[in-house]
């Protein structure tokens, strides 16, 4: 992911409904949420809920598609993935990741 993509999805989450609608859709699955069951889910009304979910879609971090007449929302993984990616590429400055590393057991530190 490049540094502007970065920015216009770290921006996009920077916000609390907008955060709680992406998580509750990467919890969700591909399978995705109707818009209807995000609204009554996380307690935003409809109009509101319409805005932050396009936000999301323009930053490429959700997806929309029409089911009979449902409008299906799910999580890019994709997005997702290249996102958490260009946080840690430089992560620990190529040493065993310290996050990965305390999820090895017995693992010994360093001296």
């Amino acid at each position: 992911m490049k540094k502007d993509a970065a920015l216009t999805a770290l921006g996009a989450l920077a916000h609390e409904h907008r955060l709680g609608v992406f998580r509750l859709l990467v919890q969700a699955g591909p399978a995705g949420v109707p818009a209807g069951q995000i609204a009554e889910k996380l307690r935003v009304p409809g109009s509101s809920l319409s805005f932050h979910l396009a936000h999301l879609r323009r930053a490429g971090l959700i997806s929309q598609r029409r089911e009979s007449r449902s409008l299906i929302y799910s999580a890019n993984f994709d997005a997702m993935n290249g996102l958490v990616g260009f946080l840690t590429e430089n992560c620990c400055g190529g040493a065993l990741c310290a996050p990965v590393a305390a999820q090895i057991p017995n693992r010994r530190k360093a001296s």
